[in-house]
């Protein structure tokens, strides 16, 4: 274990604390459980945010949040949506809970390998949900967005642990279809939406204890957003290293306008001080789309002209290398902020290594909740990294992603410093060395024959352990016609 201690100065921490503790100093009968609130993005990057180096897009509220809180710098999640979301919900791998890839699934029916399918195309019936524990602990649970665990009526979060929900199976960023018109006449964009019901739930709720999971679909494409948001950023300065696509920053600021209107409310309601909030993302950001067609819709199409090359990337993940679907660094890591008044430091950072499986065991903690029998959980308490900086450097966290998207069907370990990547087809291994090359560039698996051995077979005796799914040789392989993407025998 290792201690870091953060320097923070005197005159931030006045200022934020007093701000927080004004808006909350009327509070009667605090509740001795803390509110848990936690906003998902989807598929934003680990480098989208001025907290993370950022000089393009804009997240004034974001950043407010990382002033008044704790940045992790070493956050993963799964590679794509449902595994990250499966996972959370959980407390395991997606490799053990046998959700790898999104619901249903990418298919190649005639490249070199067949790809494992799903154990089930939806959160098996028996595993015991946050939502679960949490209303078990005593709490109001509210879900509003994006689920992706199967939209099967006996699959969705309201049987799944929560109280107050809302999700829709697409449709777009504005008057979506299957959303109905929510307070005024449906006209605001589906973020702004999901935020109100989210607001309404913490009003309802006030006396708490409440969780709230706000999952949104921005930033995933296709890309879409207010007009004079993308207006704003087609006349920007470009930063040289980054992409700027002015739509994929317009939707960033979507998100972030949802951030700030979500802590307005708990600031206004005198919440602040006994609330978590939590900021997260599903996986790494999406540089091109994985079947190469344009990414713009609706309004987002006017802001480039057709085969301009920003109507392909949306955005890039550097200095981390690829992005959603593989499983190096662009991948699978991603922003976390936390803030908890008093129990962490404003203004913090960590290098602690944290995995989408602790969310479970870290509510747990704090909700003082009771763990589910038979039920294997992978992750560990983050308490003691928010309160005292606290962690084990050499933590193992794991990734297993079996099937074709961006890259080949790959399998990862990351312990302290040192990751190793498996190719599930090859076979092959690639180690790298992250504190001194985070763009995973330079395999060293032979100058360090030793350290490559170790982690092989820490790497196996996880997918073992787990019982991870790993793709089969395909009897009817066409060199020809591999790379085709064809209807995944699970879609229906």
């Amino acid at each position: 274990m290792r201690i870091l201690t953060t320097i923070i100065t005197a005159s931030l921490l006045m200022l934020s604390g007093a701000a927080i503790s004004a808006a909350s100093a009327d509070a009667p009968n605090k509740p001795a459980k803390p509110n848990i609130v936690l906003i998902m993005a989807d598929d934003l990057g680990g480098r989208d945010l001025p907290a993370y180096g950022n000089r393009f897009n804009e997240t004034p509220n974001i950043d407010r949040l990382t002033r008044q809180g704790m940045l992790f710098h070493n956050a993963y999640a799964a590679p794509v949506c449902s595994a990250t979301r499966a996972s959370i919900q959980s407390g395991q791998y997606p490799a053990r809970i046998g959700i790898f890839d999104f619901i249903p699934g990418h298919w190649r029916p005639y490249e070199k390998v067949i790809v494992p399918k799903h154990r089930t195309q939806h959160l098996p019936e028996d595993i015991v949900t946050l939502g679960d524990v949490m209303q078990g602990a005593g709490y109001k649970t509210g879900y509003f967005g994006k689920w992706h665990l199967n939209n099967g009526r006996e699959n969705l979060p309201d049987v799944r642990g929560y109280d107050s929900t809302h999700m829709y199976a697409g449709g777009g960023f504005y008057a979506p279809k299957f959303i109905p018109a929510y307070k005024e006449g449906g006209k605001k964009r589906l973020s702004a939406q999901l935020t109100d019901m989210s607001i309404d739930f913490m009003k309802e709720n006030k006396e708490g204890p409440f969780f709230l999971f706000l999952s949104h679909y921005d930033v995933h494409v296709q890309l879409d957003a207010d007009k004079d948001l993308i207006d704003k950023y087609l006349n920007k300065k470009k930063d040289p290293d980054y992409p700027g696509n002015a739509v994929y920053a317009a939707m960033v600021e979507h998100v972030d306008n949802s951030v700030g209107d979500i802590m307005q409310a708990v600031e206004e309601l005198g919440l602040a001080d006994n609330t978590i909030f939590i900021f997260y993302s599903d996986n790494g950001g999406v540089d091109n789309r994985f079947d190469n067609i344009p990414l713009l819709a609706g309004k987002g199409k006017a802001a480039y002209p057709e085969g301009h090359p920003l109507t392909y990337i949306a955005t890039s993940n550097a200095p981390l290398r690829a992005g959603k679907g593989t499983l190096y660094e662009g991948g699978v890591r991603v922003p976390l902020i936390v803030r908890w008044p008093v129990k962490v430091a404003f203004g913090s950072t960590s290098e602690a290594l944290v995995s989408s499986v602790d969310f479970y065991p870290t509510f747990l903690e704090l909700v003082q909740g009771k763990a589910p029998e038979n039920q294997v959980l992978d992750g560990f308490s983050l308490v003691p990294a928010l309160t005292e900086n606290k962690f084990d450097s050499e933590r193992e966290v794991f990734t297993h992603y079996p099937v074709f998207h961006h890259e080949q069907p790959m399998s990862a370990l990351r312990k302290g410093d040192w990751k190793i990547v498996e190719n599930l087809v090859s076979g092959e291994f690639e180690l790298f060395n992250l504190r001194y090359d985070v763009n995973e560039m330079t395999d060293l698996k032979f100058s360090y024959i030793e350290k490559a051995g170790v982690m092989k077979a820490a790497l196996s005796k996880w997918q073992s352990d787990a019982n991870a799914q790993n793709p089969v040789p395909n009897p009817d392989f066409d060199s020809n016609k591999r790379y085709e993407w064809g209807k995944h025998p699970d879609r229906k």
